[in-house]
């Protein structure tokens, strides 16, 4: 949903982003209400809502100004802005009978912009006209001050305007595909969504992971920090940086060391996106080009009696330069999403020792939980079920392959997510084994505690 408001929030008569809501999720209903002295546009509206991905099929609009007679036309003229809109349809004289001209009038009725050469208006096909509530020249001057509450649909516009000033329209528009209110992403599974076109998002993770071999325990935490920005309805662009601390103890040695994990550059294509009223499917490819900036020191044979491979694990990264390759596609409707996608990986040696190169396929099913009764997007809580299955063959060290390296492992992740605000999203899931079948020389994780959040910008 703030992906359409931070749309509509760049028409030229638009009010500030914090003024334009969505009221109804089901039917994609929203409220704002336009600077009262700017001329709006329905063309202009659709072509904004197209560049973020949703179609205006429709419009209906409902207005207030003085009724003027050009000729044999009829036209509706908004004081406040100048504005003029010609008034059409095989039924206009039945519709306006008994009005006069200079008269003022509320008409209700199809919207659409006209387009001729290179000159364009707005033109509304009446279904119902009524005289409007006379109104003083301070009481016009007053709507700047004190806009009216307007209430605005997506795909079927509509234009309302307010009692408390008969020269005041506001926009609603009806029905607009795509107006699930997934937030941003799932947890830990890709989404192909886009978060915001011309805007991005802000997103630090917290890991709390455990792992084991033999009597060797390790513990990390991971600060991860990603920052996206989409420049187009298609594409996003994002940065991901990990900082880890790593402890580790065997009974008769520990010790610790923190530092930078491996830099990765991120692009998203969504090349595919079917939307509809309350849901949508989508599907993108990501592209990831792991840098090697980590820390590469890893604890010596006096500080840690382990085999070097073992040892190497204990540093920040998995090797050198890394591209990923993503496919991910979701589909959501009504109170349910899903979702997955699938990764390989391959991993360059850095200073002798990568990881083996990876498949990994993830799965991502979402319920809403709350609100039980669900009219206006915000404050919903999201049940979560991830699954992750992890494919690695065997890694290297010092240009050798290294037996007992590979693995084979299936988790589960249950989680939360909150939409605290439609910009801000909290986030907390537990992931754990299911299946592990790996090598002796491979770290076996117990336990995967993720808290994050999401801010929208």
């Amino acid at each position: 949903m703030f992906n359409i408001q931070k749309a509509v929030s760049r028409l030229d008569y638009a009010p500030k982003l914090k003024e334009i809501q969505v009221t109804d999720i089901k039917k994609g209903i929203g409220v704002f209400t336009p600077k009262p002295d700017k001329p709006v546009s329905f063309a202009a509206l659709k072509e904004t809502l197209k560049k973020a991905g949703y179609a205006l099929a429709a419009a209906n609009i409902t207005l207030v100004g003085k009724l003027i007679k050009e000729d044999k036309a009829w036209a509706l003229i908004v004081p406040a802005s100048g504005q003029r809109f010609v008034l059409s349809g095989s039924d206009l004289d039945k519709v306006i009978v008994g009005l006069a001209a200079d008269s003022a009038v509320e008409i209700k009725g199809d919207w659409k912009t006209v387009v001729e050469g290179t000159s364009s208006h707005e033109v509304i096909v009446p279904n119902s006209a009524i005289l409007a509530q006379s109104t003083s020249a301070p009481r016009v001057a007053f709507f700047g001050t004190n806009r009216p509450r307007p209430s605005m649909r997506f795909v079927s516009a509509k234009f309302v305007a307010s009692d408390a000033d008969p020269f005041a329209y506001v926009a609603e528009a009806s029905e607009l595909p795509g107006t699930t209110a997934k937030p941003a992403a799932p947890i830990r599974v890709t989404s192909p969504g886009l978060t915001v076109y011309k805007g991005g998002a802000v997103t630090p993770r917290l890991y709390f992971i455990h792992q084991h071999l033999g009597n060797l325990s390790v513990d990390r935490q991971l600060l991860d920090v990603s920052v996206s920005y989409t420049p187009s309805p298609r594409v996003q662009l994002e940065i991901e940086v990990p900082v880890s601390r790593t402890s580790f103890a065997n009974g008769t040695t520990s010790g610790s060391g923190t530092g930078l994990g491996n830099i990765t550059a991120w692009s998203k294509y969504r090349f595919f996106r079917k939307v509809k009223t309350y849901g949508d499917r989508q599907a993108a490819v990501r592209f990831g080009l792991e840098l090697p900036t980590g820390k590469k020191d890893a604890p010596t044979q006096l500080q840690l009696n382990v085999p070097a491979f073992v040892r190497q694990q204990l540093t920040p990264i998995s090797g050198g330069l890394s591209p990923h390759f993503d496919l991910a596609f979701s589909q959501a409707g009504g109170r349910f999403i899903f979702g997955g996608n699938a990764e390989a990986i391959l991993r360059t040696e850095r200073d002798g020792f990568r990881m083996g190169h990876e498949v990994r396929v993830n799965t991502d099913t979402e319920y809403v939980l709350l609100p039980r009764h669900y009219a206006a997007p915000g404050h919903e809580l999201f049940l979560i079920m991830e699954t992750t299955f992890v494919h690695r063959a065997p890694g290297r060290l010092a240009g050798a392959s290294v037996s007992g390296s590979n693995s084979t492992e299936y988790y589960l992740a249950p989680g939360l997510q909150y939409a605290a605000a439609p910009q801000f999203v909290i986030e907390g899931s537990l992931q754990f084994p299911l299946v592990r079948n790996t090598g002796p020389l491979v770290l076996r994780t117990d336990r995967n505690i993720l808290l994050g959040m999401k801010y929208l910008f």
